[in-house]
This record gives structure tokens, sequence and C-alpha cells, in this order.
């Protein structure tokens, strides 16, 4: 009896020490955010763990986000699982108020690098 209680809980610790769905790990989704063809510089990528589907445009839904560079480019270090992505940029050439918005679910498997190009429009 006591054999089954020590597996059960070795079994528990194991399972919950699996990250899956969180930021800092080996995997890696990469890419650029684009209107068209033009790059979006400095836009905002927000990260929803867990997801397949569009969360929506409610941004305090999402667990997290990172900032694209000058050049539209982003890189998130994660764990292996879904994730639904969601970008938010200004481009000057589209009338005010010059928002820019859309997203795309990326799966990541173990330490696999992911490139994604992230689609935008008005």
């Amino acid at each position: 009896m006591k054999k089954y209680i020590i597996y059960s809980l070795l079994l528990s610790l194991f399972l919950c020490s699996c990250k899956k769905n969180e930021l800092g790990g080996k995997a890696e989704i990469k890419g650029q955010v684009k209107h068209h063809t033009k790059v979006i510089a400095n836009a905002t990528v927000y990260i929803k763990f867990n997801a397949k589907e569009f969360p929506g445009t409610d941004v305090s839904l999402y667990n997290d986000k990172v900032t694209a560079d000058a050049n539209g480019n982003y890189t998130i270090k994660c764990y292996k699982g879904d994730y639904y992505l969601y970008a938010v940029g200004t481009d000057v050439d589209v009338p005010p108020p010059s928002i820019v918005k859309g997203g795309a679910p990326i799966s990541v498997r173990n330490k696999e690098v992911v490139e994604a190009e992230l689609a935008v429009t008005e």
C-alpha cells in the first residue's frame, strides 16, 4: 500500500511539473507583422495560451504580450502547446484611426521553431 501511495505522489508531482502553454521554454514562435506587404513596426503581439480559436479583441483576455521591433519582427520563447497570437499596430497609410489588427492560431511542438507571419488589416 505504501508503494502505491508513493508512486501516486511521484506521478502527481511529475504531471504537475510539465510546462505547457507558458513563455520561456525551448520552443520558439517568430515572424513578422504585416499589413499586405508593409511591415508594421512596434506592433503589440498578444498571446493567449491553450487557444485554437480567436478569443476576441479584448486584450485583457490574453495571457501575455510582446512588442515587435522596428522591422515588424517578433520572437516568443515558449513551451509546446496551442497559442493564439493577436497583433495590433498602426499603419499611417490607412485613414485614421490607422489601427490594423489580426491574428492566427499557432501550434508548437517540443523545442520546435515556428515561423508565423501575422497578417493585419483595418
